[in-house]
């Protein structure tokens, strides 16, 4: 009886461990997402991510003692308070919000987004004052592009979208729903709400996949909910990236589970659709299809491309440009084409020539898709969507954190969080960056990021072989039984 009140003393008291861990969060957090420094203090700013991500590791590490009939209630609530620290205040990192703003905007008034850019004089009577300031005050910041004698608060402002259409559908519904002067607050509000319900896509992938008692099973669903990129970059600067990792981990789990071929062919093609859904928010998902082929790939593949080709379809119609809008050009600014002035391709770049970072590159993620496509499990895409977009990000190096959202979702999926430093790396380019003037961040920050997964990788081969395997087909009758 000692023994069994003593236990329960311990877990109590790792309970309350986590929650103070996670108050103590949501304040820093707060704090981070209220403080304006991204140009005026970035050192500052700086230091408040990592204490942010510091905490979130503390907190992601306690929970696993948390006991098991505890962690999905923690977790949901927790999560729930970490993303209500993003609206605090108004986008803090990034202005692309405003330009989803915009494109709903453009749509209420009947025109197609893909058909002109924000500068052009054709859409000159749609430019609210919020989004095209006049104030001299307020277009010296550095941050606003000039238009006809004014300025504005979007970023590229003569150049068409890029955002695919069902993002664009979003931003539609969002301004036709949205109360007159609402501003962004609806699309961070909306960022929360695919930030919860990502968690609650976790924990139930995750419960399928074994008792709710099981070391690194639901707990795993923190490492997405409490993760400090979410309240930032998905719900402070309602980047539609969330959108996308909400579709696409609902596709990856629809695609495991079910008894008997029907339930296999529908649970495919209802994967299918849900990833084409991600794919047509961001195309980033695109780069994780390689990991779902290993079960009834033709019905995958057809459901993909069917939802993609229909969503595209109206937007064609109605379009007198392309739908692929600035793509090509965006490309190209952001140094694919030539990337000795981006930081593009850097970790290939410090040991080969420049010109040869993309065709490097390209060999190393043919590589990787070869791997997957003959070693992935069935049961488990998520493990290689995991390998697939985790490697083209340490091959590529982009300089934009909230990428890096699709890469924390399928961490919480698959446990393995030493790729979290792919995601801190791709913050330490965009923010911390700005604090340390010409120091070669993309290449520490990646190099970094590198070594701890390739550690990773090391110590679970070497410690936890059998342990592993014995988990994974443990789970599988489980997963096979549960609808």
């Amino acid at each position: 009886m000692t023994h069994r009140r003593t236990v329960r003393t311990l877990r109590g008291v790792c309970t309350a461990c986590t929650a103070v861990l996670l108050v103590a969060l949501t304040f820093v957090l707060g704090v981070t997402v209220s403080k304006d420094g991204f140009r005026a203090d970035p050192a500052g700013l700086s230091w408040w991510y990592a204490a942010a991500w510091l905490l979130f590791a503390l907190a992601a590490w306690s929970v696993f003692k948390v006991p098991a009939r505890h962690r999905a209630a923690l977790i949901v609530v927790g999560g729930i308070a970490v993303a209500a620290t993003g609206l605090l205040a108004p986008p803090r990192t990034s202005t692309d919000a405003f330009r989803y703003a915009w494109d709903g905007r453009v749509q209420a008034a009947g025109i197609s987004p893909y058909d002109y850019a924000p500068a052009d004089r054709e859409v000159a009577r749609l430019r609210d004052p919020w989004l095209f300031p006049t104030d001299p005050a307020q277009c010296r910041k550095p941050e606003r592009a000039r238009v006809d004698g004014g300025c504005t608060r979007l970023n590229r402002p003569s150049v068409h979208t890029i955002y695919p259409p069902v993002a664009e559908a979003y931003y539609l519904l969002v301004d036709e729903i949205s109360p007159g002067g609402a501003r962004l607050k609806p699309l961070q509000i909306g960022g929360a709400l695919f930030a919860v319900g990502t968690t609650l896509v976790l924990l139930r992938v995750l419960r399928r996949r074994g008792p709710d008692g099981t070391p690194g099973q639901v707990s795993r669903a923190a490492l997405w909910a409490w993760c400090p990129a979410v309240p930032v970059e998905a719900v402070n600067n309602a980047h539609i990236d969330v959108l996308a990792v909400l579709l696409t981990l609902a596709g990856l789990g629809a695609l495991t589970g079910g008894a008997g071929p029907a339930m296999s062919r529908l649970r495919a093609a209802t994967a299918g659709v849900l990833i084409g859904a991600g794919v047509a928010v961001k195309m980033l998902p695109a780069v994780v299809l390689p990991a779902v082929l290993r079960r009834r790939p033709v019905t995958v593949l057809t459901s993909t491309a069917a939802l993609i080709a229909l969503s595209y379809l109206p937007y064609v119609l109605a379009s007198h440009s392309s739908v692929f809008g600035y793509l090509g050009g965006y490309t190209e600014e952001e140094g694919y084409e030539d990337p000795s002035g981006q930081g593009r391709f850097a970790l290939l770049r410090m040991v080969l020539p420049d010109s040869w970072g993309l065709p490097a590159a390209l060999v190393g993620l043919l590589a990787v898709t070869a791997y997957v496509l003959r070693r992935g499990h069935p049961e488990r895409p998520w493990s290689g969507a995991l390998l697939l977009l985790g490697w083209a990000f340490l091959l590529l190096t982009p300089g934009y954190s909230w990428y890096a959202l699709l890469l924390i979702g399928l961490v919480a999926l698959d446990g393995r969080w030493e790729w979290l430093a792919v995601a801190g790396a791709g913050t330490c380019v965009y923010v911390v960056a700005k604090a340390t003037g010409d120091f070669p961040m993309a290449k520490t920050a990646y190099a970094v990021a590198a070594c701890a997964v390739l550690a990773g990788w090391a110590v679970r081969r070497r410690w936890r072989p059998g342990r592993q395997e014995a988990g994974r087909q443990e789970a599988l009758p489980q997963a096979r039984v549960t609808v």
